[in-house]
């Protein structure tokens, strides 16, 4: 059976989309998987390291070339996302310093059009919170389950949902997170992939009953189980499965205020970066 290399991230979305594929519920292939930082994710992306990966979606532009876009397996915030912290009581000025979870991440780049001034830092998602308690930086970006639950000493800032909304001018939802699929792979086996993907989310989420337990039992999930169904309602959901026409809208949205404000080099549109799955019916006729 053929090999394939997935990597993701370790936050619980993730790891509740991939699981039915680690637990045989679905194997097209032979997977391997690996968990890692998004920003590490981000950076062995753009190196051309696994067959598949999840990725921000604001770094997908600039690895188009080598990676198709997949339509499964995705994140968006809908009313919510990343968020801007602070201590209370602490008034930031304009060249504030910021910790991020990654020069590529899409709370980054939406965060740099809007605070063009502030001095950023780099730092694991996991890292972030205590950096900004011990003075290390004047705030930070929350991510991943962090946005649930953070010090009482801590106050949001700013929503990134908010400042998104800003700049899309409607009321699109916030593209996050995604899936790409290594271009040099056959495409009859890119296919393949792409529906045992979608299949793996479709079974995650609709026997999350099942799989919930089994995440918590082996201690796979950083969070409790009353915080891990919030955080699956939020971006492990029924709108995680395959991505709709208005998530094709938000993200040639992202892409072209990237593009504007001159991160990318030029316009890209989602539709034209998929994997052509009307190749296998055509193959069929």
């Amino acid at each position: 059976m053929k090999e394939i290399h997935i990597a993701h991230s370790p936050d619980a979305d993730d790891i509740f989309m991939y699981m039915a594929i680690e637990f045989g519920w679905v194997k097209s292939f032979k997977y391997h998987h690996q968990a890692l930082d998004i920003q590490t994710l981000n950076d062995l992306a753009l190196k051309n390291k696994f067959d598949a990966t999840a990725i921000s979606f604001a770094l997908y532009p600039l690895i188009a070339k080598e990676y198709a876009l997949l339509r499964t397996a995705v994140s968006f915030g809908e009313g919510y996302g990343p968020k801007l912290i602070k201590k209370k009581g602490k008034i930031l000025k304009r060249n504030f310093k910021v910790a991020l979870s990654g020069a590529n991440t899409t709370n980054a780049l939406i965060f740099r059009i809007k605070y063009p001034e502030a001095r950023i830092i780099y730092k694991n998602f996991l890292e972030i919170e205590k950096a900004v308690l011990n003075d290390e930086v004047d705030a930070g970006v929350l991510i991943h389950e962090s946005i649930l639950d953070f010090d009482k000493n801590l106050c949001v800032e700013a929503e990134i949902w908010d400042i998104w909304l800003e700049l899309a001018k409607e009321n699109l939802p916030l593209p996050l997170g995604g899936m790409a699929l290594r271009r040099s792979l056959p495409l009859s086996d890119a296919i393949k992939i792409e529906k045992d993907l979608t299949k793996a989310v479709f079974l995650a989420h609709h026997n999350r009953c099942i799989l919930a337990p089994m995440l918590m039992e082996r201690g796979l999930i950083r969070v409790d189980e009353a915080k891990l169904g919030i955080y699956l309602n939020l971006y492990a959901n029924q709108n995680s499965i395959s991505m709709s026409e208005i998530q094709f809208q938000a993200l040639d949205t992202l892409f072209k205020l990237g593009y504007d404000y001159h991160f990318y080099d030029k316009i890209l549109k989602a539709n034209d970066y998929l994997i052509p799955s009307e190749y296998e019916e055509a193959r069929n006729l």
